[in-house]
């Protein structure tokens, strides 16, 4: 039989192929006629199925060789670098994850193994139509909306929400163009050189030491700390330009989709041509067009969610973490992975500079920085005319307000002020829907969701309660469930539809826009929304943590926040530092024009450390006390922490596996950590599932993953039992 050579394998030669599906191994397959090369995308049988895998190496021949099936073809699309399969395999190492769920991430494309036939594509063409209607309407928003996007009808169709004939009738005026192209196409080209901006001198400096990092062609992160509106964004757009002008492709990753319409434009003017973007708003026909053009360096620069750092570059020479310390880069299912961390490992991998922006960052990145791990770069003033705004509280226990009341007197008093001058005011409350409890006043129940240990929040608008938690919905009751009396129940404390109406009913001349990310049907419908509400098209704006990242309202110049005591409750390690950034981080969202700004905070614990903090501007002193507190108690980042979830129908089958395991802690005792639980979870229930939680902690420098990896390698539990890892947890739910 034919021998393989060190990275391509003879027609005949068996190989291990990695597949998608939920295997512990290789499995060995014959190279096909012609052979195949390591890193080989496949199509090969798997039971009566065909199904997508990577030649990893060579197969293992413990198998009976008679059995053994051929790889049935290779896939036309570049083959997986060798830098990729080294980053899947010490992220599932890391993560205590199989290899095969990292290559589910890595081959999040649809149609791979497609045939580039051609077909019929849909873009804009020229002039209007001889009639417009709202259907016709819907089409052409969609098509100027997407930029250079193409559409398959049935994508089109789909997302203008109308039929295929009223798209065929705007082919035949050609208002909308159709096309026979092959399946996928190159980007246009970028231009490092087409426009770049006047930079202040902090910001000419900043972006001169990134541009030389990027020259060196090496690893290195660097911290770029800049406060609100200090102008991060062309910063890192020239250590972009730099990673263009040396061939190299950049990544660019931002927390929210509803970021990346703004982010794409500017990123357009500065390079004369739009960016790949890759989120789940994105058409499977551009996220397979995407994907093959980044392995086939058709595509230089990558403007996208967490899941594109699994992208197969060519030749990445940049990653930017754009806000950082977000906590939406954290999955919390499937894959527990931080895209921060497993940026800069990739980087590390690969050769790549990796940028970490933020206003305020994280405390992982902080000590870093203070290391000397990372490079520090600080922004320290706002960009042109606009200045930081001036924080102050509102100490509600001195305030006078009905008990279903939230805007306080002196917040209504600025609000007034704002609305004479016509300027925008935003009212900040970290809580979706109306109400996040609603009660009854007869016997005092709450009405919780019957799969899970949470309250089910009132969605006014929608006539509709909701749990936050599973995303079970029912309709609002006329009586208790409990006690079945009509017309007792109330809704309790404030979310933003309950916001709005107190809003209206104090000031009914002003025009009020509520944005919370669960009010809106598609990405798209946000983006619009947020777009009028920057061209002045609201005085009020109410909103939840979406409005804290990164939109720019000029007109905006005051800012209130409802209850800033709010995320100092809780057990979360991290509830201080995240209440000091999101508190941060809404307040920058005022005076980021020539209009100065001001951020009022209404707390009944004006004395709290985090808020003193937040008013007095001290926060670097805040870091220092932070992580002062965090190293004494040895917990991240000067110390190791991983969750364990185990989670069943039955509550009973959890505590045990739970005190099996807590009383068999020998593989974690060996380097010196220490095990906590069992315990119920602090939601207990999730979907009809019990759910019961330990958390081990380690020394910094202990070899955590394997001890983990030995100590669960002797659970033996029922089928219906689910125990996940999460290495290094950013929540504790």
């Amino acid at each position: 039989m034919p021998s393989p050579s060190a990275d391509f394998f003879d027609e005949g030669a068996l190989v291990g192929v990695l597949t998608t599906q939920p295997l512990d191994r290789l499995l060995d397959y014959k190279a096909p006629e012609g052979g195949c090369q390591i890193g080989a995308f496949v199509e090969v049988p798997l039971g009566p199925r065909k199904v997508v895998g990577v030649v990893w190496g060579p197969g293992q021949g413990d198998f009976d060789i008679n059995k053994v099936r051929s790889v049935m073809r290779v896939l036309d699309v570049a083959p997986m670098r060798e830098e990729m399969q080294i980053f899947l395999r010490r992220a599932a190492d890391y993560t205590l994850t199989p290899l095969t769920a990292m290559l589910r991430l890595a081959t999040r494309a649809p149609g791979l193994g497609d045939p580039p036939s051609m077909r019929k594509v849909y873009r804009l063409g020229h002039g209007g139509p001889d009639r417009m209607t709202d259907a016709r309407a819907r089409v052409m928003d969609v098509l100027e909306s997407f930029g250079d996007t193409v559409f398959t009808l049935k994508e089109l169709s789909e997302e203008a929400g109308v039929s295929s004939s009223v798209i065929k009738g705007l082919v035949k005026q050609r208002v909308v163009a159709e096309e026979d192209t092959p399946r996928d196409l190159p980007y246009r080209r970028l231009d490092p050189d087409h426009a770049g901006k006047a930079l202040t001198g902090d910001q000419a400096a900043c972006a001169e030491t990134l541009r030389a990092a990027v020259r060196t062609g090496d690893y290195g992160t660097t911290l770029l700390r800049g406060v609100t509106g200090s102008g991060k964004t062309e910063v890192y757009l020239e250590a972009v330009a730099e990673a263009l002008r040396q061939g190299r492709q950049a990544l660019v990753l931002l927390p929210e989709i509803a970021l990346s319409a703004e982010f794409l434009t500017r990123v357009e003017a500065r390079f004369g041509a739009r960016a790949a973007e890759w989120h789940s708003g994105v058409t499977m026909t551009e996220r397979r067009r995407i994907w093959k053009m980044v392995g086939q360096g058709g595509a230089q620069l990558v403007v996208g969610a967490r899941s594109a750092l699994f992208l197969p570059f060519r030749d990445l020479g940049l990653i930017v973490v754009d806000e950082e310390h977000d906590t939406s880069y954290k999955q919390e299912d499937g894959v527990m992975y931080n895209a921060r961390d497993m940026a800069v490992l990739r980087a590390s991998i690969v050769g790549a500079q990796v940028v970490l922006a933020s206003a305020t960052p994280s405390l992982e990145s902080w000590s870093n920085a203070e290391a000397g791990k990372y490079t520090r770069l600080d922004l320290a003033a706002r960009f042109g005319a606009a200045v930081m705004p001036e924080i102050r509280c509102i100490d509600m226990r001195a305030e006078t307000l009905p008990g279903n009341r939230w805007v306080s007197p002196t917040l209504q008093a600025a609000i007034r002020s704002r609305l004479a001058k016509g300027e925008q005011s935003l009212l900040f409350l970290n809580r979706r829907g109306y109400a996040p409890v609603t009660l009854c006043r007869a016997c005092g129940n709450q009405i919780a969701c019957e799969h899970c240990d949470a309250r089910m929040v009132e969605h006014r608008f929608l006539k509709r309660l909701m749990c936050h938690q599973c995303g079970e919905t029912r309709p609002m009751p006329e009586a208790c469930p409990s006690c079945e009396v009509e017309g007792r129940l109330a809704a309790v404390g404030p979310g933003v539809e309950r916001m709005g109406e107190e809003a209206a009913a104090l000031f009914p001349e002003a025009r009020i826009a509520t944005l919370s990310s669960d009010m809106f049907g598609s990405a798209r419908a946000l983006k619009e929304q947020i777009g009028q509400i920057a061209d002045g098209g609201a005085d009020i704006i109410i909103g939840t943590q979406l409005v804290a990242k990164g939109h720019n309202f000029p007109l905006l110049t005051l800012v209130g926040v409802i209850d800033a005591d709010l995320g100092l409750q809780g057990s979360d390690l991290r509830a201080a530092e995240r209440t000091f950034q999101l508190m941060r981080q809404v307040a920058g969202r005022a005076g980021r024009a020539e209009k100065p700004g001001t951020a009022l905070l209404q707390t009944f614990q004006p004395e709290h450390p985090v808020i003193r903090a937040i008013l007095s501007g001290d926060e670097e002193g805040f870091w220092r006390a932070e992580a002062a507190g965090r190293e004494a108690a040895g917990v991240p980042p000067y110390g190791r922490m991983a969750g364990i979830i185990l989670s069943s129908p039955e509550l009973q089958d959890a505590f045990d596996l739970g005190n099996a395991l807590a009383r068999n802690d020998a593989p974690l005792r060996q380097i010196g950590a220490e095990v906590y639980g069992p315990a119920p979870a602090p939601i207990a229930r999730i979907r009809g599932r019990h759910r019961v939680r330990l958390l081990v902690k380690a020394p910094k420098g202990a070899p955590l993953q394997p001890a983990v990896a030995r100590w669960i390698s002797g659970v033996r539990a029922p089928n219906t039992l689910r125990l996940s890892v999460d290495i290094d947890p950013q929540s504790f739910y």
